[in-house]
């Protein structure tokens, strides 16, 4: 298993993936399918070069991206996980967790003591499993862009000193 930032020839890799994400947990995300797929080649070849925010890392097995976790910096200037997933039958593996402490290093790396994240407390598979990596709830909501119906909590982690 190699977990690596996308590269600009991954293109087709990060759309397959992204958009395979999309699909099994459309409430999870900030992005629709439907936006995502309408999305050009030159539009993917740019995320996947991480030319944009946010930038992607891909969980690799045999040159299939079995899992995938974005992060960019939020306009509160906050070292922000996004878009993390797991193929289905990955699931309970560890590369979930793999993929959280790749984001946490590169956070590191560049200066920030924090991360943050947002989740609805009520995929309680995803909140759990972010309390296992050291994240916590914060008392800050925001209305998930692709489904205004759904608002989602902030958690956060901090590297210890």
């Amino acid at each position: 298993m190699t977990i690596r930032p996308s590269t600009e020839e991954d293109w087709q890799i990060l759309k397959s993936i992204r958009l395979a994400a999309l699909l099994d947990s459309p409430s999870a995300f900030g992005l629709s399918h439907a936006i995502a797929a309408a999305y050009s080649e030159l539009q993917w070849r740019d995320r996947a070069s991480n030319k944009t925010q946010p930038q992607f890392l891909l969980a690799l097995e045999h040159d299939i991206a079995v899992g995938l976790i974005g992060d960019t910096i939020n306009p509160d200037h906050e070292y922000n996980l996004i878009a993390m997933w797991v193929r289905p039958e990955y699931r309970g593996s560890g590369i979930a967790a793999r993929l959280v402490d790749a984001v946490k290093a590169r956070a590191l790396a560049k200066g920030y003591k924090r991360v943050v994240l947002s989740v609805s407390p009520d995929n309680l598979p995803a909140a759990n499993f972010y309390r296992r990596q050291g994240f916590i709830f914060l008392s800050e909501w925001e209305t998930l862009n692709s489904h205004p119906g759904i608002d989602v909590q902030k958690m956060e982690w901090q590297a210890t000193p």
